[in-house]
């Protein structure tokens, strides 16, 4: 079923969820308005065409509302995150010019991008365009032992005990909510996973939802909104440390010794930084089950971003989650700029780390990784959601996982977003899996 309109429904995130929205990854903040707004809007309302069909682009350059007269606007069209095959400067005597953007031949997503420069300061506006994006392929691949490789990993951590460890922050605490640090033990032994967990003070028996981050190192909080709604809370992070340091911490880790830890260890499958990674989304599981609170079958798993990939991940790996929220995942289709095409975040084979990635050991490992293999073994319901605008994580690569989905699935399209998502779609995801997590218990 695909959504392709606004619903409204109550935010269950308050102030937190605006947290979540902005951590996501560095670029997910929906980008505040400017002095000088540059639209780039294309002939089809639906933003979408057939191969072969041409596309066309208006381009407006606006001040304080109106056309910007007598303007010049450099305008480039290409496929998303490769070289452009147009580029040029225009003038806008009106303020507003149309643009032929050509098409394409083959499934995938086309973008026109003009910036303007007015009084030194430069503008930008996009708009990308979807040519038969329910047909687009992946272009990686799925290795011949990809779910022997899994279930290897997993055997190793049920060996570990999980050693749970919960400290209660009381300033964090509400009249109806627990709220604790958390730590359990992750894949390898002496490694940690930490976390905020929020638990209903209430007796009873009570569904999960785990939280998966975004990308980054930073502290958390805990989601008591939706705890205060009765379902129990786990918000994870990835990094084996405690999430309740000072702030200055995190951002010191972030500019030293976790810079850039998308690309350790990818020569190695077995080492690779997102093992640990990933085991310890299905540990985050583990700790679920382990709760007496918890009701013992009804968990969801929410993300955006990289978050977006691990609620793909973990619904995959572990048939104990029952539905998945995915935004903007990342980590998709990774190999597609070796294919001339784009690929996902964070781009290890584009032109600025190819030099260094584009390896045959590194590729190989991408596959084992990649959120459309893991997309590809998905049983569970699941709502999807992002824009074509998306310059962190492409639609080609967005679809490339979505298409590759076999099990009951939903995608709400706000098109001209970014990499954030507007008040109404966090809505509709919240309503989403508020439904499914609340009628079932209700129903026990």
């Amino acid at each position: 079923m695909r959504s392709d309109f606004y619903k409204t429904a109550p935010l269950r995130g308050g102030l937190m969820y605006l947290l979540l929205l902005l951590w996501l990854v560095p670029s997910a903040a929906q980008t505040p308005r400017t002095y000088i707004t540059v639209l780039v809007a294309p002939d089809h309302a639906d933003w979408t065409y057939k191969t072969g069909e041409k596309a066309s682009f208006t381009i407006t350059v606006l001040k304080d509302g109106n056309a910007l007269k007598n303007c010049k606007a450099d305008v480039q069209v290409g496929p998303e995150k490769v070289d452009a095959t147009y580029s040029k400067k225009l003038d806008l005597p009106d303020g507003k010019i149309t643009v032929d953007g050509g098409t394409m031949k083959v499934p995938g997503f086309l973008r026109c991008i003009a910036t303007t420069t007015v009084d030194g300061k430069q503008y930008r506006g996009l708009a990308t365009v979807g040519f038969n994006p329910y047909e687009i392929k992946p272009t990686t691949d799925m290795p011949a032992d990809f779910n022997a490789f899994w279930d290897k990993a997993k055997s190793d951590l049920a060996k570990i005990p999980l050693d749970t460890k919960l400290t209660l922050i009381p300033e964090r605490c509400t009249e109806k909510v627990n709220t604790y640090q958390f730590s359990v033990q992750n894949f390898r032994y002496g490694a940690r996973l930490y976390g905020m967990i929020c638990i209903p003070k209430k007796p009873g028996k009570y569904p999960a939802e785990l939280i998966v981050p975004g990308a980054g190192i930073r502290p958390l909080n805990g989601y008591v909104t939706a705890a205060e709604k009765g379902i129990i809370t786990v918000e994870m992070a990835i990094h084996g440390i405690p999430v309740t340091m000072d702030p200055g911490v995190y951002v010191n880790l972030s500019d030293g010794a976790l810079n850039n830890y998308f690309f350790n260890n990818l020569d190695n499958k077995d080492q690779y930084y997102y093992k640990r990674v990933y085991m310890g989304c299905v540990r985050a599981v583990d700790l679920i089950h382990s709760l007496p609170e918890f009701d013992g079958q009804n968990i969801a798993v929410f993300g955006g971003s990289q978050g977006g990939a691990l609620s793909v991940v973990t619904a995959a790996l572990d048939s104990r989650v029952k539905y998945l929220v995915c935004l903007f995942p990342a980590l998709s289709d990774l190999t597609g700029y070796l294919h001339n095409r784009a690929g996902g975040w964070p781009h290890m084979f584009n032109k600025d780390n190819a030099a260094f990635n584009n390896t045959p050991a590194r590729i190989e490992t991408s596959k084992y990784y990649d959120v459309v293999n893991f997309a590809k073994l998905l049983k569970v319901p699941g709502m999807y959601s992002w824009g074509f605008n998306d310059e962190t994580c492409p639609p080609t690569t967005m679809f490339s996982v979505y298409n590759s989905v076999t099990a009951a699935k939903e995608l709400f399209l706000a098109r001209d977003t970014g990499h954030f998502g507007y008040p109404e779609q966090w809505e509709l995801l919240n309503n989403w899996m508020y439904d499914k997590l609340l009628s079932n218990q209700i129903k026990k």
